[in-house]
């Protein structure tokens, strides 16, 4: 089942994608696609007839396809091939860090750059949204049974920040850098979650291309690692990793984003975003203190 959000921001409406590719109003048996929707599957199950659902008419914008998660866990370094960009080893543990929900935007919306942004970065990634509550979980296969959906993510970072630390989230953490979408495909439909393709254009030109077959630790895996950390609760999102192929790795002078560019991000079977990137209102151009 392909689920997503459609209309203006804060007023989505839940929609589902059916097999002839029409848009289907939810919102008369379902009140969003939230935490509280994925933790109950029965629901999801138990549909009225899909040709008895209306059809979503016009192009209206398609938002990010969960509600605001309570939670975006973050992973880092989980690609052999970016970790050797960053001058790095795959670590002897996963490496988390979290995000705010309000970092979370839709798969057409822009991502805004942050006032003197030069080293703004992209980063493909499959997505994964907790469907029940999963603590102190050991065994991966039994930590599967709790993904509600996945779908397609951007783990946007502003490198400068990023290097600057003393944690990651500094250049993680800014409004529109976890773009996600367009669908959340629930697990029965996706299969085996290491054997989807990843990749991410900008302006066309292919910059990233992994597969989650070759994710260091597995879905299964990080997901029980982080339930050791923290309670993972219905509709939190988990993002797993990127492959290599950042702008952070390349020779100079590096690609990082620049305003008026497309980025494009897939994972088969998930989607694609179509992004555009651009300079941020005036009215964020702020200065704090200690900040220059």
């Amino acid at each position: 089942m392909r689920l997503l959000r459609v209309g203006p921001p804060g007023r989505e409406r839940p929609a589902l994608l059916d097999a002839a590719g029409v848009l289907r109003d939810l919102s008369s048996v379902v009140a969003d696609i939230d935490g509280s929707l994925l933790g109950d599957p029965t629901r999801l199950a138990h549909l009225p007839d899909l040709w008895d659902l209306p059809v979503v008419t016009g192009r209206p914008r398609i938002g990010p396809p969960i509600a605001r998660p309570g939670k975006v866990v973050g992973i880092g370094l989980n690609y052999k091939d970016h970790a050797e960009e960053a001058g790095a080893s795959i670590p002897d543990e996963p490496v988390v860090f979290l995000k705010p929900s309000s970092s979370v935007s839709g798969p057409e919306d822009p991502i805004l750059l942050p006032p003197g942004s030069t080293t703004t970065d992209h980063e493909v990634e499959l997505g994964v949204v907790i469907g029940r509550r999963l603590a102190h979980c050991t065994d991966p296969r039994a930590a599967l049974e709790a993904v509600g959906g996945y779908l397609v993510a951007d783990d946007v970072t502003e490198r400068s920040q990023v290097a600057k630390g003393p944690t990651w989230a500094k250049g993680k953490c800014a409004d529109t850098f976890t773009p996600i979408g367009p669908w959340l495909v629930t697990p029965d439909e996706v299969g085996d979650p290491q054997g989807l393709t990843l990749e991410l254009r900008v302006d066309g030109d292919l910059r990233q291309s992994g597969t989650t077959s070759l994710m260091a630790y597995g879905v299964g895996e990080l997901l029980a690692y982080a339930s050791t950390l923290m309670t993972l609760e219905p509709g939190d999102l988990v993002l797993t990793g990127t492959p290599g192929g950042v702008a952070a790795g390349r020779p100079e002078p590096r690609p990082f984003l620049r305003a008026g560019q497309v980025v494009e991000a897939e994972v088969r079977g998930l989607g694609r975003q179509r992004t555009p990137v651009l300079d941020p209102p005036a009215r964020t151009r702020e200065t704090f203190p200690g900040q220059k």
